[in-house]
């Protein structure tokens, strides 16, 4: 009995794969997307050149506005300085003005007799005072005696109510001591009394 030769298992071989394998598409990187989208909108936010040059011009109209009114307040407080700088001074001799004035109106009018030492020192007085009105008005400082003037807060102030029929309410009919200002500013206030109407008339 004739032998058949054994068959030997064929090792099976793999066979290669057909096609080739698909490479995948690059991914845009983030980072760079981000900085993509940065550069668009900076170069959205940078203003045109027509518009620098009109906020650069408000910029100026705005530095030059400033400068002038800084200038003009500077020269405002020069001129007060100016203006205002005897007012210390002015305080003082206002006493001075005022005792004069005093004693002037306590000299006995009957008695002024020409000649006499009474007369020449009364007429002293008078000179001394008006000088130094003049001084007073030649910086801007004036006397203010408002007897039968409506009062004013102003620059009175009322120390009473006096009733007099002769007047209208609200009347300085009697000035106990008299102001003084300083060009449009107040030195001193006048001390005044006020007429009121008469009690029973009263409106």
């Amino acid at each position: 009995m004739a032998t058949q030769p054994n068959e030997q298992a064929q090792p099976e071989t793999e066979q290669p794969e057909t096609g080739e394998a698909t490479a995948e598409a690059p991914q845009p990187d983030a980072n760079m997307q981000a900085v993509a989208d940065a550069y668009q909108q900076a170069q959205a936010d940078t203003p045109s050149p027509e518009q620098e040059i009109a906020m650069l011009k408000d910029q100026l109209l705005r530095t030059l506005a400033e400068m002038e009114n800084t200038k003009r307040r500077a020269q405002r407080e020069i001129e007060d300085s100016r203006k205002y700088a005897v007012s210390s001074m002015a305080q003082e001799l206002i006493g001075v003005l005022e005792n004069l004035h005093r004693a002037q109106e306590n000299v006995p009018q009957d008695q002024l007799i020409e000649g006499t030492a009474l007369k020449t020192l009364y007429d002293g007085l008078e000179l001394t005072r008006n000088e130094l009105l003049k001084v007073f008005e030649k910086n801007g400082i004036r006397r203010i005696d408002p007897q039968g003037e409506p009062f004013d807060h102003n620059y009175h102030q009322a120390l009473a109510q006096i009733e007099d029929p002769n007047a209208a309410p609200g009347t300085v009919v009697q000035v106990m001591q008299a102001g003084y200002v300083i060009h449009d500013r107040l030195l001193r206030p006048a001390l005044v009394g006020v007429a009121k109407a008469p009690e029973g008339n009263a409106s």
